[in-house]
Formats: structure tokens, sequence, C-alpha cells
């Protein structure tokens, strides 16, 4: 490493105490080139942080529940997840609430989270979901005002029909959401911007909420990834089943129907606790290459990589 970079790094570590795995990936980082128009980005399933995600956090702390997954997330040059519910001062419903009750899946994240999300990487989320209505329309205004103040970008308000432009190191992606829960005619909407994006020259990539959960994928999910693929989807990612689901490859791309839990308190079963996240290579054309990394969800509600 240049003697500059090393004094630099030596500085940074003086003023913030870095973990040395952590100053390690940064490191290699700094002595390893980022190659033009090319991009590495990490897709993770649904996160929550309400009910005992959110007691732990005001327990030890929002960074100890990503301390065992830092290394990897620290590794991209960006990370897209599942919001899996509305950021609000309004105070929790559901982590005093007891499994099976009303309150149990009503989410509000606190305002902490915003810049939680930031500062382990996980600079876009998708807020269409089953449950970014917990705490209406000004629970969605709130998220969005949360996550843009913390410079998170989101796509999926179900207000506007949101996507999200990103310029990735010269790779022109455009988030697309598709909602199975919330709205009439998104699968429409979803198509129309597909269109858009890739007469606009970028890549689409279409991150979906849907299907049944705990089960395998449905019909109707195949059938819209399909036409998503058709219209233009250069890949399809999908949550909310809570499980992780099958793949597989339509016309030369690929369909995740379902990634699984990434921050989340369900422990019963393995297909719950253990989820699935892809680290996605991108150039100006589109995916050159999909590595899976299984993820698990342990108990002390910190996710870690599996080996």
């Amino acid at each position: 490493m240049p003697h500059a970079l090393t004094a630099l790094l030596s500085s940074l570590l003086m003023l913030v105490p870095i973990p040395a795995h952590l100053l390690a990936h940064a490191a290699q980082a700094v002595q390893l080139p980022k190659p033009q128009s090319t991009a590495q980005v990490l897709f993770v399933g649904d996160m929550m942080f309400d009910r005992s995600v959110r007691t732990k956090v005001d327990e030890k702390g929002g960074n100890y529940i990503f301390s065992c997954v830092d290394p990897l997330l620290y590794l991209q040059d960006l990370v897209v997840g599942n919001l899996e519910g509305p950021i609000t001062d309004e105070p929790s419903v559901s982590a005093s609430s007891t499994p099976g009750d009303e309150n149990n899946f009503t989410f509000t994240f606190p305002p902490r989270t915003a810049q939680l999300l930031y500062d382990h990487n996980i600079r876009v989320v998708n807020i269409g979901n089953n449950h970014i209505y917990n705490f209406g329309v000004a629970g969605v205004r709130s998220t969005v005002k949360y996550l843009s103040d913390a410079g998170v970008r989101s796509f999926g308000d179900p207000i506007h029909a949101s996507t999200d432009d990103e310029d990735v190191y010269g790779v022109p992606l455009a988030f697309i959401n598709y909602n199975q829960f919330v709205g009439t005619g998104s699968a429409s909407t979803t198509l129309q911007q597909i269109a858009a994006a890739r007469a606009q020259g970028k890549i689409p990539v279409v991150f979906t909420h849907w299907g049944e959960e705990y089960l395998p994928a449905t019909d109707r999910e195949k059938d819209l990834a399909h036409r998503f693929i058709d219209a233009g989807a250069e890949i399809v990612i999908g949550t909310h089943p809570h499980v992780v689901q099958e793949h597989e490859i339509y016309k030369g791309k690929y369909i995740y129907y379902s990634l699984g839990n990434f921050i989340f308190d369900q422990y019963w079963d393995e297909s719950v606790s253990n989820g699935l996240t892809l680290e996605v290579r991108f150039d100006q054309n589109g995916v050159t290459s999909v590595k899976e990394i299984p993820v698990q969800l342990d108990r002390d509600r910190r996710t870690c990589e599996v080996s």
C-alpha cells in the first residue's frame, strides 16, 4: 500500500477505532483499483426493526445486530434490501405484544433506523410492501423523509409509485418495485416503468414483494416474473414469503422468487432463520455474475454470513 494511504488509514484509526477485520478489507479495497463501469451490488431480504429486534437494539445498540455480517456489507459498492415497515416517531405497539395478537404484526421503526442503515452500507431500500401502511399515509411520508435525511434512497413508495435511479461506477441501474399487497394495477405500472427505464438506457432491476408466506413460489409469481423479463427487466428479486424460494434463469435472466429474511426475529424453523443474499455484478450491458451467499439469523438477533 502506498505510504500516503497507509498514513491516512492510520490517522483515521486514531480518530475512530475500526475492527481489525474491517481495516483489512479497507486496505484491500485501497490496493485494488475499481474497474470502470462495473458495480457489485448486494441484495438482501426482509428487514424488520421492531418487536424483539427493537428491544435488542435498545439494549446493545444498533451496530450489534449487524456486527457479524458487516464484513460482507462493507465489501459492496451498494447494498439493497426490503425495509419491512415504516419509520415514524410513533411508539412501538409490537415490542410489548405477544405472538399471534394483532399488535404483533403492526410495525414502526424508530427514526435512528435510517442512519443505522446508512452506517452499514445499506443505501437503497424498497418500501413497497405489505407493512408500509401500518401507520398510514403519514407513516409512508415519514419513512421517506427519515431515509432521505440520512442519505438512504428508497423506491416503491405506494403513494407515488417511486423508482430509484443509481449510477454506480458508471453502471446506470433503475430500481423498480412490484407490490402485490398495496394499490391496484401495480403490475401494469411496473411493466411501464421497466420499459421506460430501458428506453432511457438504464438497467431495470425489479425488486418485488409478493407470494404466500412460508410456501414455495406461486404460479402468479412465476407468470409476473416472466412478464417483467419480457418487458426488459435485467433481474427479478423477490421478498415477503420469509423463506428462500426457488430461482430460475428465464431467457438468460436471473429470477430469485424470495430471498427470505435478513433482519428479523423468526426462529421456529430453519426455513425462516436462514436467508439468502445475492452478490450481483453488473457492467453497462447488464448482469455479469450472481453469487449466492447464505445468511443465518441467530437468536441473539444478529445476522451472520454462513461459511
